[in-house]
């Protein structure tokens, strides 16, 4: 492999415009919520001074997710997904400009802040699986976690300049400014969105036989979690990704660590945040040494449980350098894993079933993290953050290689490549053509 080739592979911006009109349309709204969720952090401290409010951003935020991610997911395989990310993306910019309204006009209420930014999260919701699912039916099989490394990375790189970018609008011209960033970004993800090509759900010549051989459902009324049940690849995915954030997720402890180890100065604190980031930036920025990789499978197990070797030696790391080089590893292979598996989720299920699938991710990757949250809270409040750390890492190891012993397709998934897509049935990628073109009824 050259080194051209292990830097981020760019072929999914070379070769699809919707693609790339989408990736662009992502980014920028990625941008804009890190703004904004900066100033309303900030707005909510300014007319509370209350760590219980702050905290209900949190709730405002989560709650919605949870209750209507799996509705998404059941209205993606029900109507054209192009329509769907449209509206819930046209709503999303509705809320952002609510929010620069009441920021105008000088609100004071909390409650009405929180609802907006809850109506914000359910449009967001409702919305995600679908969107989830435009990478395989916009690029080949073997340029699918290319994409998705690319989106990962252009997230990595918003939570980083995020943060910075809404300081600066926020001291110099407040509120309404910082809202007014995200209402823009919102607009142009929703033109990048109104420019994709029709996304009507495929109802034949969908059912690639799975990689692992198992039987697959017979019919749609089978849904989204049966079909994970009957692919061992599916299951074995999730899995793996729940054991490494059920059981390792450290951001709830880092406070804790700080304060034990490094007198609670809070730029260490930040610098634990940034050193995630900075990892997960780095091995987007050299994704293309794994995303050319066939074995998705393995790459995610392999990934997932370095992360939790990773994060137990930052429990056990002394000096500074020692704990953020773990968090810098930990955060690159959360990124590796995460890319792998999103991959293989899209590419293993039929696309009559993908937002039902995809909802079912969402709700994992929101769920897992929270839950893993408050495991390690709970453990150290009754042992301590370091045998917290230590404990829940090495668990989450074990129990993903665990996953990989007693699940042998997801060991032996190999990634199918573009032509071996088309000739098992699945949709050709969609090509470079007119925008608004209508898709056939078998892609």
């Amino acid at each position: 492999m050259t080194w051209r080739e292990r830097l981020i592979d760019v072929r999914p911006l070379r070769t699809s415009r919707p693609f790339r009109d989408l990736w662009i349309g992502s980014s920028l709204a990625s941008l804009g919520q890190q703004v904004a969720g900066v100033a309303v952090l900030l707005q909510v401290w300014d007319l509370t001074r209350s760590p219980l409010w702050t905290g209900a951003i949190g709730l405002a935020t989560a709650v919605p997710l949870l209750v209507l991610g799996l509705v998404g997911g059941s209205l993606a395989d029900a109507v054209d997904r192009r329509n769907l990310v449209r509206a819930t993306t046209a709503g999303q910019v509705l809320m952002a400009v609510g929010l620069v309204a009441q920021a105008a006009a000088g609100n004071r209420s909390v409650p009405l802040l929180l609802a907006l930014i809850a109506a914000q999260s359910g449009c967001a919701a409702l919305g995600a699986p679908a969107k989830r699912t435009f990478p395989v039916r916009l690029l080949p099989a073997d340029q699918v976690a290319a994409g998705l490394a690319l989106q990962n990375v252009a997230f990595q790189a918003s939570m980083l300049a995020g943060p910075a970018l809404a300081g600066l609008v926020l001291a110099q011209w407040h509120y309404p400014a910082a809202y007014a960033i995200q209402a823009l970004a919102g607009v142009a993800s929703l033109i990048a969105v109104m420019r994709l090509p029709a996304m009507a759900v495929s109802r034949t010549g969908d059912e690639r036989p799975p990689a692992d051989g198992a039987h697959r459902p017979r019919g749609p009324a089978d849904g989204g979690r049966r079909i994970i049940l009957r692919r061992p690849t599916l299951w074995g995915a999730f899995a793996a990704d729940l054991a490494a954030t059920v059981l390792a997720m450290p951001i709830a402890l880092f406070p804790l660590i700080n304060e034990i180890r490094f007198e609670g100065d809070p730029r260490t604190l930040g610098l634990f945040l940034s050193a995630i980031a900075v990892g997960g930036l780095g091995a987007g920025l050299l994704s293309g040494t794994v995303t050319r990789l066939h074995r998705g499978g393995l790459v995610q197990l392999v990934a997932a449980t370095l992360w939790g070797l990773a994060l137990a030696g930052f429990g056990l790391a002394g000096p500074l350098w020692l704990a953020l080089g773990c968090l810098v590893i930990a955060g690159a292979a959360d990124t590796v894993a995460v890319v792998t598996r999103s991959a293989l989720v899209q590419l293993e299920t039929p696309d009559r079933y993908r937002g039902r699938v995809s909802s079912v991710e969402h709700v994992i990757g929101v769920a897992g993290p929270e839950a893993g949250n408050f495991r390690g809270g709970l453990l150290a409040s009754l042992t301590s953050a370091p045998v917290a750390l230590v404990a829940g890492g090495l668990a989450a190891a074990l129990c993903v290689v665990a996953v990989g012993l007693v699940n042998r397709p997801l060991r032996d998934y190999r990634t199918p490549s573009g032509r071996e897509e088309r000739e098992a049935g699945e949709a050709p990628p969609l090509p470079d053509a007119a925008p608004d073109r209508e898709m056939s009824p078998g892609c």
